[in-house]
């Protein structure tokens, strides 16, 4: 549902407060934050068939057919998505991630600001909150609206042919224990990330751990000087705030 006009104009007013207010760069490019080390792995492609797209718990949200898009548009593609690890320490903490984006160009972003459905109490916002999805299963995606709407007609299928069956136990548990045996690095044994494609269809779904498990987190467009949309971000932690 596309939002109001009385909405955008809310929107255009309050944008100071959605800012980022740290700059998710530096998530991409420094070897340290914080005094934690930091790396960036490549976990494969996203499909963004559409530009219309959605961050979601894939165990508990994005099944509903219901769920919103971000208001604003990326452009149509498929990208690389990049994770930032925080490495494992000495005291004996694994990676967590702190962050995953996709790059839309080359460009570099110089702002980060809140991505939003387009429903959200603006006016209500105070200046440290953030609006954000929901974790419940320790997992997130960025999934655009057609995957979105195929990766519900899977889980409808997948349901009628197991009634008495568990999503994560019986189908999606096998595939991020290979994730792990492939990509040992930066993975837990049950494995923190999946490259997924969607059975008979061309969409890849990335499924990623969420830094510190459940909660909510934000995400934000990254946007270039003039003004376009460069980026995609989720922000799982807060580098500086969290170790320092």
């Amino acid at each position: 549902m596309a939002p109001t006009s009385e909405w955008l104009s809310q929107w255009e007013q309050q944008r100071d407060k959605l800012k980022c207010p740290v700059d998710l760069n530096d998530y991409f490019v420094l070897p340290e934050i914080a005094g934690k080390q930091l790396a960036v792995i490549d976990i494969g492609p996203t499909s963004i068939p559409t530009g219309q797209i959605l961050v979601r718990d894939p165990l508990c949200y994005l099944e509903h057919m219901e769920e919103q898009p971000y208001f604003q548009t990326a452009p149509v593609g498929t990208y690389s998505t990049e994770v930032c690890v925080v490495k494992p320490d000495e005291d004996g903490d694994c990676a967590r991630y702190a962050a995953v984006r996709l790059r839309f160009s080359d460009a570099p972003a110089v702002r980060f600001e809140e991505a939003l459905i387009g429903h959200e109490d603006i006016l209500g916002m105070e200046d440290d909150e953030f609006f954000g999805f929901n974790v419940d299963a320790g997992l997130a995606c960025i999934c655009d609206k057609q995957a979105h709407l195929a990766f519900c007609d899977f889980v409808s299928r997948w349901h009628q042919e197991h009634p008495e069956g568990n999503l994560y136990d019986d189908y999606f548990a096998v595939l991020f224990a290979k994730s792990f045996r492939e990509n040992p690095q930066y993975q837990r044994d049950a494995g923190d990330w999946l490259n997924w494609t969607i059975p008979d269809t061309d969409c890849h779904i990335p499924m990623f751990q969420s830094g510190f498990g459940d909660g909510a987190y934000p995400v934000y467009w990254g946007y270039d000087q003039a003004g376009e949309i460069c980026q995609i971000v989720v922000q799982f932690i807060d580098i500086q705030l969290a170790y320092s």
